[in-house]
C-alpha cells in the first residue's frame, strides 16, 4: 500500500469503502466546473473500480484530508506495457502548489508504473484545461496526435488533446 502522510493529507490505494467519497469529489467537478451533464450511473467504472482499474497493471488512488476524499487518479492497464491515466480530479480547495495533491497523486501513479514495468502512460483531456496541460507538460508528458494513440486507449468523447509519458 502506498501511503504518504504529512500535512494531514494521505495518498493511498482505493478501497471499496471509498466509493461514495470518490463519486462525491468527481461528479461536482465534472458537472459544475466542466459543464458535463453526467451522472454516476453514466460512469459504470466508478461503481466497479476494483474490476475496472485495480486489475492487471492498473490501480486507483485517492487523496484524503482526514475523512474527506479530495483527489483521485487512476491507471488503466491497456495492454502491451502501456496504460491510460484516468480520473485525475482534485477538489478546488486543494489545488495548487501549496497542497501538491495532484503532484502527490501523480507521484504514486508513476512509482506504481515503474514497479510494474509500464513503458508508456497515455492520457486525454480537453483543449480548455490549460492548467492541466501545464501540469502534465511540467511532469514529463508530451503532446501527441490522436492517431498516435494505441488502439487500446479508451478515448472519451470530450478528449481533444492527448499526451504520453515514456517511463
Amino acid at each position: 500500500m502506498i501511503s504518504q502522510a504529512g500535512d494531514s493529507l494521505e495518498i493511498r490505494r482505493f478501497s471499496t469503502s471509498d466509493e461514495q467519497g470518490v463519486i462525491d469529489v468527481i461528479l461536482p467537478i465534472q458537472r459544475e466546473e466542466f459543464g458535463i451533464a453526467i451522472t454516476a450511473e453514466d460512469q459504470q467504472d466508478l461503481r466497479a473500480i476494483p474490476e475496472f482499474y485495480q486489475s492487471g497493471n492498473g490501480d486507483f488512488w485517492i487523496a484524503a484530508a482526514g475523512e474527506r476524499i479530495v483527489g483521485t487518479i487512476a491507471l488503466k492497464d491497456i495492454g502491451g506495457a502501456e496504460a491510460a491515466l484516468r480520473k485525475m480530479f482534485v477538489a478546488s480547495a486543494f489545488r495548487g502548489r501549496e497542497h501538491a495533491v495532484a503532484a502527490r497523486l501523480l507521484d504514486a501513479l508513476l512509482a506504481h508504473a515503474e514497479r510494474r514495468n509500464i513503458e508508456a502512460i497515455y492520457l486525454g483531456t480537453t483543449e480548455k484545461f490549460l492548467a492541466a496541460h501545464r501540469f502534465y507538460e511540467k511532469n514529463g508528458f508530451v503532446e501527441i496526435a490522436m492517431q498516435d494513440l494505441p488502439a487500446s486507449f479508451p478515448v472519451m468523447g470530450v478528449d481533444t488533446k492527448f499526451y504520453v509519458r515514456r517511463i
